[in-house]
């Protein structure tokens, strides 16, 4: 699709404000739920308090910012919490004498990762990037980027068929699929500013059409249509205070300070072997997502801002987004699908979203409606949004010549461990499946090309 908005385009004000809430609802529902995840994983310790998903959203905005920085605003990408580290996170629990030394395990990790990524920025920065291009062609990188976007398909699907309990599964399909028919025409038939908001108008068309569901099945006593679990927004208006409106985060390292006196040794050499690992796999979803993104955007970011300068960005924005959520961040796919499906790559919107996410973060009846989006509203545009990205990585080979057995071979290597859910886990280390096809599609691809090395000598 071509783009509309440049990196360095400035949509005026009213627009820019709306396109932010645009990236903000498609990154959102991802961003708040790590934590929620962690809360209910059984690793917080008993009594701990919960992990802050309004923290993890102002995280997010601080670690995009400061990525903003070090790109110099020419990558138009969104950074939220990290899935990746999900069980690096539950480790940091499960090892911590207290809630708080886990809570200082969080932040401990994300250090850890960050300096790994400093650590490949710097060897990038002397180094160069043709490497990379050489162990990491588009016949590896196309399909990796592709399987990014297929292994979240199945969270899509299982969320568009997600009801609450005792709901019908048809009918939240129903919702799911209003919101992608919405998202589809917006973006393929909408004019001027429609097509440039889909999202928003999906996720408004599906939200409203379950509510409506909701309405009647209250009305009628007929759990099944119900869709809609108002809780969170009532119950914030059940009394009237202060912070029914506005209140503060719980900060990460608010609970973290008071367990600098229960570390010892052991648990960061506990918290070191559960993030450093995963760091180091995670910088080839950074890479697929960038070499992604630069197609998208027809812009080299591997080459400006430099792939060092990314690298940074989001290894500090992690350890910031840990130091007040606890969630190390990274680029995130939905943001990146977002840019590709309304062709608006203006760095601007991403900055001004980053904003909204810090305020917002305090304004508590808007985390609540948040909330109360059904999952079966967000598995629709997921569809879309990773539909987009697996669509991006097949373009990448679209030149690569797949008559070619060695190339035939890596895109089917990657395709089928991606597709097929490889992973494999060491103790408390997981390689994701993105990884483990990435490095399967990076060895097949040097086996394969040991002969073409030998003819060129």
């Amino acid at each position: 699709m071509k783009l509309i908005y440049g990196i360095k385009d400035r949509p005026r004000f009213g627009q820019v404000i709306v396109f932010a809430i645009q990236q903000l609802l498609a990154i959102m529902a991802a961003t708040l739920v790590v934590p929620v995840i962690i809360n209910t994983s059984g690793s917080m310790p008993e009594g701990a308090p919960a992990m802050s998903s309004a923290a993890a959203l102002f995280g997010a905005g601080i670690g995009t910012l400061i990525y903003q920085l070090f790109t110099r605003f020419k990558s138009p990408v969104f950074l939220g919490s990290s899935f990746a580290f999900i069980g690096s996170m539950c480790a940091a629990f499960a090892g911590a004498v207290s809630a708080q030394a886990g809570y200082l395990g969080l932040i401990i990790g994300a250090a850890f990762a960050g300096l790994v990524y400093v650590l490949i920025a710097v060897i990038v920065k002397f180094a160069g990037v043709k490497w990379i291009s050489k162990i990491m062609p588009a016949v590896v990188i196309g399909p990796t980027v592709a399987i990014i976007g297929l292994s979240l398909a199945g969270n899509a699907i299982g969320d568009l068929q997600k009801a609450p309990a005792g709901g019908s599964t048809y009918v939240a399909i129903i919702c799911g699929l209003v919101t992608l028919a919405v998202t589809m025409l917006c973006a393929t038939f909408g004019k001027k500013m429609i097509r440039l908001i889909p999202f928003i108008m999906g996720i408004l068309a599906g939200y409203a059409v379950a509510a409506i569901f909701t309405v009647i099945g209250s009305v009628a006593g007929i759990d099944a249509l119900k869709v809609i679990d108002f809780a969170p927004i009532t119950g914030l208006f059940a009394t009237i205070t202060i912070e029914t409106f506005v209140s503060l985060p719980d900060f990460t390292f608010l609970e973290a300070i008071r367990g600098i006196k229960d570390i010892d040794g052991a648990f960061i050499g506990t918290v070191f072997t559960a993030y450093v690992p995963v760091a180091a796999v995670v910088f080839a979803e950074h890479l697929a997502d960038h070499k992604n993104l630069s197609s998208i955007i027809e812009k080299d970011l591997l080459e400006d801002p430099g792939l060092h300068n990314t690298l940074l960005g989001d290894g500090v924005g992690s350890i910031a987004g840990a130091i007040f959520g606890g969630c190390p961040n990274t680029t995130y796919g939905e943001s990146v699908g977002c840019v590709a499906i309304t062709g608006n790559a203006s760095v601007i919107t991403i900055t001004v979203t980053a904003i909204m996410a810090i305020a917002i973060s305090f304004l508590s009846p808007f985390v609540a409606f948040v909330n109360t989006i059904p999952s079966c509203v967000m598995g629709g545009v997921c569809m879309a949004l990773y539909g987009f990205i697996a669509v991006s990585g097949l373009k990448m080979i679209q030149k690569v010549d797949l008559e070619q057995n060695r190339n035939l071979f890596v895109v089917s290597v990657i395709l089928i461990a991606g597709i097929g859910g490889l992973s494999v886990s060491f103790g408390k280390v997981t390689l994701t499946t993105i990884a483990c096809a990435l490095i399967l599609g990076i060895l097949a691809n040097l086996m394969l090309g040991i002969k073409d090395k030998k003819k060129s000598e």
